[in-house]
């Protein structure tokens, strides 16, 4: 059986932590190197880092915080955000970072990922999936944070990731992120029955029931979180938290 990854994800904004709902209004929750000495001693496995301001602002990777960030880390990193050239990406590698995540330039520049996946192995190249649901129930893929639409479905999206060959694909529900509502189980299923690409879903988790669901119910074998280790409470008090052996004894008998 394959091992069950649960995988914190923290957001980052000009530098700084924060926490979206729908990826809108982003919240100031704290400081990024502080937040990944906590995931040191809960002994988090893999960390997935987001800059969610870095393409919508055409700003450049914020490389001193991510090298920062990599010395500290005790786990491996999978970082994405304002990648926009294969330089951008060996330095990336060069810092330490362990996968390099691509969204905005994932179905602009399909040289680009063709010439990582040459050059770093699918293993490390990540497909970033931002996908929306529209008020007739239809589902649109995104980019620019969640602020630009595609013109291709979900098929057509998964033809196109078996053809550049990535390694994973790390999908997002838009409507669910940061509600911890619970995952949008039918995008799930709809994307997982369609590829055997290995899958990281992200969007919606407010339990463990919630990730335990994603595992009875598809072949799916890694989940991510955000709001889930950053709040507690009904009053979404901050706190990074990372409940491990509540989660264990969850997902033992998966």
């Amino acid at each position: 059986m394959l091992e069950k990854r649960v995988i914190p994800t923290l957001l980052l904004s000009k530098g700084k932590l924060v926490k979206t709902v729908k990826f809108r209004d982003p919240m100031y929750i704290g400081d990024p190197i502080n937040a990944v000495r906590i995931f040191n001693d809960k002994e988090v496995d893999e960390l997935c880092l987001l800059d969610i301001a870095a393409s919508k602002t055409n700003a450049k990777i914020n490389f001193p915080l991510i090298e920062s960030i990599t010395r500290e880390a005790f786990m491996p990193v999978c970082y994405g955000g304002g990648v926009k050239t294969i330089e951008d990406i060996d330095k990336l590698f060069a810092l330490g970072i362990e996968k390099v995540a691509l969204n905005n330039m994932l179905f602009k520049d399909k040289r680009l990922v063709v010439e990582a996946v040459r050059k770093y192995g699918s293993q490390s190249i990540v497909a970033s999936i931002d996908v929306q649901k529209n008020i007739f129930g239809k589902y649109i893929i995104k980019r620019m944070s969640g602020t630009k639409s595609l013109a291709i479905n979900l098929d057509q999206a998964i033809d196109y990731l078996h053809d550049v060959k990535v390694g994973e694909i790390y999908l997002t529900s838009i409507n669910r992120e940061g509600t911890m509502t619970g995952f949008d189980m039918n995008l799930v299923k709809s994307f997982s029955e369609k590829t055997k690409l290995p899958m990281i879903v992200n969007g919606g988790a407010g339990s463990c029931e919630d990730i335990a669901e994603v595992f009875r119910s598809t072949n799916i074998t890694a989940v991510s979180c955000g709001s889930f280790f950053v709040y507690k409470g009904k009053h979404r008090a901050v706190l990074i938290n990372y409940p491990k052996s509540k989660m264990l004894s969850y997902l033992g008998d998966i």
